[in-house]
């Protein structure tokens, strides 16, 4: 059986600032740094019961694997409840809702005190920690951030399968236009090349993220992440330091996403089928396929 051309993110025990960048901030690849948060509190002490202990009132935007819809907005939720109802789900039953881009400093500022920021020579935006919860054997679609952000993504509890690509590889992807995601279609965990040929093509990295780890994601990857047992994890990020990233990340925030919403409204399902049209025939005429 065919399987996508993907090659080990690189793991380190530790890492020094000054290594840190020469290997992988310059260069743009991606780092699993093994052991570095055992002496944050939030080692020892983020699990679901503390936190629904801390913040179960709170309420919480939920998102599952459900195609995008013309009824909905660019990032809309597709349902909310309590985080201690969530908590609750998530122990009981095998559930594809997530916790996306959850801000903990905005909802529960006392978590500021679980963590510190690491120093790895960039500079973090610190108002934005974010934190992403899910269930057993739910997962994102293939995407990559409206920011084209360099990100940390600190796993704290379950384990977690991540798939990445840089933005060299969108010719082959099936990269669906105006958005930030490639066909909804495509089960990157087991793609079906011969539907999807060019996936062939594509040169990424994998690995499983586990307790304690940290991920470094660079400018704009892609990146699919499936929870292979229930979990949350913790994004910091910092701004593109590439000019070019930089002119994308601005164009998508304040430009492609209310372009995308106003067709929505405008063209309603017809808009979203033609994307994912264009995502086939764009990739197909790309690589030079019938």
């Amino acid at each position: 059986m065919l399987e996508l051309n993907l090659q080990d993110i690189p793991r380190v025990k530790s890492i020094s600032k000054e290594d840190f960048i020469k290997h992988y901030f310059k260069p743009q690849k991606p780092v699993v740094i093994e052991h570095y948060i055992e002496d944050w509190p939030a080692f020892k002490k983020w699990n679901l019961d503390y936190f629904n202990e801390l913040a179960g009132d709170k309420v919480v935007s939920l998102y599952d694997d459900r195609p995008v819809s013309c009824d909905d907005e660019f990032n809309q939720p597709h349902a909310k409840m309590s985080l201690g109802e969530y908590i609750d789900l998530l122990k009981s039953e095998p559930t594809k809702y997530r916790i996306f881009l959850w801000n903990i400093l905005k909802e529960v500022p006392e978590l500021q005190r679980d963590f510190k920021y690491p120093d790895f020579g960039l500079k973090l935006l610190k108002k934005l920690p974010m934190l992403f919860f899910g269930g057993e054997d739910s997962y994102t679609f293939m995407h990559y951030d409206i920011d084209l952000a360099n990100i940390f993504h600190i796993h704290f509890y379950g384990e977690k399968e991540i798939i990445l690509f840089d933005q060299k590889q969108n010719k082959y992807l099936y990269k669906v236009p105006h958005s930030l995601i490639t066909r909804e279609d495509i089960d990157f965990s087991n793609p079906d090349l011969e539907k999807w040929p060019a996936l062939k093509q594509a040169k990424g990295f994998k690995t499983q993220l586990n307790r304690g780890e940290i991920l470094y994601m660079p400018e704009g990857y892609w990146h699919y992440m499936k929870y292979k047992t229930t979990g949350f994890s913790m994004s910091l990020r910092a701004i593109p330091r590439n000019p070019a990233n930089l002119g994308k990340a601005v164009y998508n925030i304040f430009i492609m996403r209310y372009f995308d919403n106003i067709m929505r409204r405008i063209k309603g399902q017809k808009w979203i089928d033609w994307k994912n049209e264009q995502a086939v025939l764009r990739t197909s005429k790309q690589n030079n396929f019938q």
